[in-house]
């Protein structure tokens, strides 16, 4: 058998709305664009899809989500850090929001994937390709309260399931709470719109 050509090897790169290509298999911080970004987790649905409203509750909204309630548990976090948890899932604006149990059964070349990508958006915007080990917990923890909120406002959980599945939230009482609560899913364009306008805030 002879050697593959170059030619001949399977497209690794995608290209984007803002002309960019952005190789998948060596991602580069030059080829990542915020609009990009915003626009692809705006049109990703949480969930797979099955949650109440007449839109898709967006990777976008759950990003701002988690941004918030990062902000909420920690008034004093640093506008760095409180990036970071906007940008915790924006490697699924090219790969999609696989539900956990699937990329549990992908394995850990998809987990190698989505954190190769995640290092390059990270330099991209002047963070450290690998958070500290205490901004990526408080990430974690405000993710899964996230998710908790999500699944019983949204998704058609029980109470009950929801804190088994995700723990009982804690830290959402205060001033600024109240939003937590009353999540509502928006339109893919506004969706896009508020995740850019946060952004450029937090930059």
């Amino acid at each position: 058998m002879g050697v593959r050509s170059q030619a001949d090897a399977p497209r690794a790169w995608q290209r984007m709305l803002s002309g960019r290509r952005l190789d998948l298999l060596n991602p580069s911080p030059l080829d990542v664009e915020i609009e990009d970004i915003a626009h692809g987790l705006a049109r990703v649905a949480r969930w797979n899809g099955q949650t109440r409203g007449d839109h898709a509750f967006s990777v976008a909204q759950h990003s701002l989500l988690v941004e918030a309630i990062a902000s909420h548990l920690d008034p004093k976090l640093a506008r760095q850090w409180r990036l970071a948890s906007l940008l915790h899932d924006a490697p699924e604006y090219v790969i999609g929001d696989m539900i956990s149990p699937f990329k549990a059964a992908v394995g850990l070349d998809y987990r190698a994937f989505e954190k190769s990508l995640l290092a390059a958006i990270h330099i991209r915007f002047g963070l450290p390709a690998a958070l500290p080990k205490w901004v990526e917990q408080h990430v974690k923890r405000s993710d899964k309260i996230a998710a908790y909120l999500e699944a019983t406002q949204l998704a058609g959980f029980e109470i009950r399931e929801a804190h088994r599945l995700f723990g009982v939230p804690r830290g959402l009482s205060g001033d600024g709470a109240g939003g937590l609560h009353s999540l509502k899913p928006l339109p893919p364009r506004e969706a896009a719109a508020q995740y850019l306008r946060k952004f450029r805030q937090l930059q």
